[in-house]
């Protein structure tokens, strides 16, 4: 008895229900066999296209990365995640199916045709191509080869972010020190030397990234992942071990303890702090009362969402809220880089189930996020690195379980190849998956169980990158830049543009707040409205936004998209709505109320200007 409570306790705590809710009925669909159905979706994705705000400036950046997370693992995600709330799962929207700018990002890179992810973060984060497997390096450097790296290192968007007085943060699910997060920090020739004992001793002049991280880099001011063993010397004690794992297998041997590192580093500058290793010293973390968040979840990665302890280790969404909270105390806003980094490693074993679940997971966390900022002064990015070579094959029938067996007309019959065995909707190209002639027969295999491994093509024991183009979800300030197909490094652009930081920095009135057009020159420090809408005109296009604001008494940034004007100061306490005449009695008024408290104003010009206005 008491064996069989321990077992009910382990499924409860440690492994989250992956079951679909009761599988919907063809009636509860019988609306799409309406025309008038489809035409009416059609007209509101239009209308709320539309309407989608684009301009005006970023005071926050929240980067969400997918690593692997190609189109196909978001549509296999997509899916999962919908049947598991009950439906045919093909028309469920994840938090970014929402955005309303899409585009896309080649991934290339300078000397593959298929990336890694030190490569492609190096692209996405610092705003070049580079080898493969070098972090924060030009390609002028050579892998693994450290005299090659001196004068070849590249600044990336952390270091923008900090110039500019703002705060910034990562959070991974995979290992702090691993190629996504470290390409914020590090430069190193050597993506594997993520702890001193990884570095060939001839090597030994470039430091591990996990000193990089450290000793460094102090004012990151929140890291969340996992990687723990690479933070510790030999000799001394994890403080949550795991009997599986190796420690002396990734142990510091330079005697350095970087976890006490950092907690004196802190110490002596006078900052609160928090070292956590474990969700409960997590959940306990006041993000008001905390300036500096350190958490090493596990010695190693942290642990698949499809199969994580919950008493141990803390979901990304909440990682992400917490990074949230902590960073958004900053006046001046902040970065931040959120990676689900197991999404790439459950794709590398054809664990398709588990790589699903992590996209679910990552899901939650952009709606988190989303609930906790704003469109107006926030631009989140969701994209990918690379992507797999997952496929989604067969005709099978509406709410077919995405990661079951290709099956047509219901349960019906069940689709079979030509050597009449069937086969998994999803496949992959290459990996552990292939099973050698003659193919096996999973007539009577659930192969929707969570550590199931699906079929590949090419006998691998670890599966492969993707080398097409992988999509780019954007909303918020400037978001509508990231329409079409772009190079993997104009992404860090943009978020600087949108942001005026790093190569767009407010005194080289060259961003998303400064941009003055050639015809469009407003001085906002004239009180008559006439005169200003005279200025504004009906032909003007594009951003205009104005280095000096004396009317409104606090500075504010402006944006003309016809036919209105939009004004936008952050933080936006309240909402007004004004006329140009009302706009120009604040300069002859400075003790009305309007003119005094922080707000978004909505300038409605109508497209040919009243005479009274010209």
């Amino acid at each position: 008895m008491a064996l069989l409570l321990a077992v009910v306790m382990y499924v409860w705590l440690v492994l989250p229900s992956l079951h679909a809710a009761s599988a919907p009925t063809a009636d509860n669909y019988a609306h799409e066999k309406d025309p008038n159905f489809w035409y009416d979706l059609a007209e509101k994705e239009l209308q709320a296209t539309l309407r989608a705000k684009q301009q005006g400036v970023a005071k926050n950046v929240i980067m969400f990365l997918g690593d692997g997370m190609g189109v196909s693992t978001v549509t296999g995600g997509r899916i999962w995640a919908g049947q598991r709330l009950g439906l045919y799962g093909e028309e469920h929207l994840l938090s970014w199916d929402k955005f309303p700018f899409v585009g896309l990002s080649k991934t290339y890179n300078v000397d593959r045709q298929t990336t890694d992810s030190a490569a492609s973060g190096t692209a996405f984060l610092c705003g070049i191509k580079t080898r493969q497997g070098m972090l924060g390096l030009n390609a002028h450097a050579m892998r693994g080869n450290c005299s090659k790296a001196d004068g070849n290192e590249v600044e990336c968007i952390l270091n923008w972010a900090l110039t500019a007085g703002k705060s910034v943060g990562l959070v991974s699910t995979a290992r702090i020190t691993h190629a996504t997060p470290a390409a914020a920090y590090a430069k190193t020739p050597e993506r594997n030397w993520e702890t001193d004992r990884d570095i060939p001793e001839s090597e030994k002049k470039c430091k591990d990234v996990a000193y990089q991280l450290i000793m460094q880099n102090p004012r990151i001011q929140v890291l969340l992942g996992g990687g723990r063993s690479f933070f510790l010397p030999e000799g001394v004690a994890d403080p949550d071990p795991d009997p599986s794992f190796a420690i002396d297998d990734a142990s510091r041997t330079d005697g350095l303890n970087l976890v006490e590192e950092w907690k004196k580093e802190k110490r002596n500058n006078g900052f609160t702090h928090s070292y956590v290793y474990n969700r409960d010293g997590f959940d306990r973390v006041n993000p008001d009362e905390t300036d500096y968040l350190l958490g090493l979840f596990n010695q190693e990665h942290m642990q698949y969402e499809a199969e994580r302890n919950k008493t141990k280790e803390p979901p990304i969404a909440d990682m992400a809220a917490k990074a949230i909270r902590i960073l958004r105390r900053n006046p001046n806003g902040y970065f931040l880089l959120v990676e689900g980094g197991r999404i790439d490693h459950a794709n590398h074993k054809n664990h398709a189930t588990k790589a699903f679940a992590e996209v679910e997971a990552m899901d939650r966390a952009v709606q988190v996020a989303k609930e906790l900022t704003s469109d107006r002064d926030t631009l989140i990015v969701v994209t990918a690195d690379h992507s797999h070579v997952l496929g989604i094959a067969g005709y099978a029938s509406r709410g077919n379980p995405i990661t079951g067996l290709s099956v047509v007309d219901g349960e019906i019959e069940i689709e079979r190849t030509d050597d009449n065995k069937p086969y998994t909707t999803i496949v992959y190209g290459n990996g552990p998956g292939w099973t050698a002639d003659p193919r096996r027969n999973l007539t009577k295999v659930d192969t929707t169980v969570v550590a199931y491994t699906m079929d590949a093509a090419v006998p691998m024991s670890s599966e492969t990158h993707g080398g097409e183009d992988v999509a780019i979800y954007a909303t918020g300030p400037q978001s509508f830049l990231f329409t079409g197909t772009h190079e993997q490094n104009y992404i860090p652009f943009v978020m600087a543009y949108a942001s005026c930081i790093g190569p767009y920095a407010k005194e080289k009135l060259a961003c998303a707040k400064y941009e003055i057009k050639e015809k469009t020159r407003v001085a906002f420090n004239d009180p008559d409205a006439a005169s200003l809408a005279r200025r504004i005109g009906s032909a003007c296009s594009s951003n205009i936004v104005l280095p000096s604001v004396e009317i409104l008494v606090v500075p504010i940034a402006v944006t003309l998209v016809l036919p209105s004007v939009e004004v936008f100061m952050a933080p936006a306490a309240e909402v007004w709505t004004i006329n140009l005449k009302t706009l120009a009695a604040c300069g002859q008024s400075k003790r009305s109320e309007i003119c005094r408290s922080p707000f978004v104003v909505s300038l409605n010009l109508p497209q040919k200007l009243s005479p009274s206005l010209r």
